[in-house]
């Protein structure tokens, strides 16, 4: 109830309206956010580096309603690469295909992506499409696989929480992309997700071990002690080497298990969102962990 209730204030204008206007930016949202603009999303990055995490940028922002948006957030993604390159950061980037256009126009979406792609492969800058609803998962996938043969310096996102997921992360391991496995942060009708959060624990470890054993590089993303535990012990067990996988996680999450990981010699990778469309993405941090939001309460009354 608490999830589901955050996850509709994620979507409702008003309550976006009031959040945004509080000034929480400076505060709370910062924990979570690097920052508004690509400068503070750089400096963000540059020390996650010196931590020695790698780092994926993520310009908040999604569902665009008109080709101009969609244009002007391709600009804005080619901007991150060049910003990487030029200062010989340690990160890849994140894009959302409906920040593209997607909802728009399919073929103009493409057009977005394949700029995006051209960038990153003059610079050798692997890119990540990130996975939305459920309303986007096989309009992403199939952008994904018309992409791929020719651009493989891409991969994809895959949610634990949604029925299909096993059927396509065997798919994908077939194709040898590179897949990022979350345990997915949208509010999903019981018909094709999993409603307990321990059943999508459940399917989140099988669908781990099954990507660490014949994947392609996978992305371990959770902040989830046990499923983290989960992961070394099964790494240990069937001696995969560290180069072959790496943990992420999101900036400003459990940076004690980032730091404790990368000072045991793992890969960690650390998602460094920034921009001024910071609501949704924030509400949905919230909706994750109670204590995220005990604490907003704390910050707001304390104002």
């Amino acid at each position: 109830m608490y999830r589901n209730a955050l996850l509709l204030f994620s979507l409702n204008p008003l309550s976006r309206f009031l959040v945004t206007r509080t000034g929480l930016m400076k505060r709370f949202v910062k924990r979570f956010v690097a920052g508004e603009s690509l400068d503070e999303a750089m400096e963000a990055a540059k020390d996650l580096n010196a931590r020695g995490c790698h780092v994926t940028l993520d310009l908040l922002g999604e569902s665009v309603k008109d080709l101009e948006q969609a244009s002007r957030a391709t600009k804005e993604y080619v901007e991150m690469l060049d910003r990487i390159a030029a200062e010989k950061a340690d990160s890849n980037i994140s894009i959302k295909l409906s920040a593209l256009g997607l909802d728009v126009s399919r073929d103009e979406a493409k057009r977005n992506l394949l700029k995006v792609l051209a960038a990153a492969e003059r610079h050798r800058i692997f890119v990540r499409i990130d996975m939305e609803d459920s309303s986007y998962t096989q309009r992403t996938l199939d952008q994904f696989r018309e992409v791929f043969p020719q651009h493989h310096d891409v991969g994809v996102v895959v949610q634990a929480y949604l029925f299909r997921t096993e059927k396509d992360v065997e798919q994908l391991i077939k194709e040898k992309a590179r897949v990022r496995l979350c345990k997915g942060a949208y509010r999903e009708p019981p018909e094709i997700s999993f409603a307990r959060k321990s059943d999508t624990d459940r399917n989140y470890e099988k669908l781990m071990e099954r990507l660490l054993t014949g994947g392609n590089y996978p992305g371990i993303a959770t902040h989830d002690e046990n499923l983290v535990k989960a992961a070394l012990e099964f790494v240990k067990e069937n001696k995969i080497p560290k180069d072959r996988f790496e943990f992420q996680m999101l900036y400003g999450i459990r940076e004690d298990i980032q730091k404790k990981l990368a000072k045991q010699g793992f890969n960690v990778r650390v998602y460094v969102p920034y921009g001024g469309e910071w609501y949704a993405y924030f509400m949905r941090r919230l909706a994750e962990h109670p204590a995220n939001l005990k604490f907003f309460v704390f910050q707001t009354i304390r104002r």
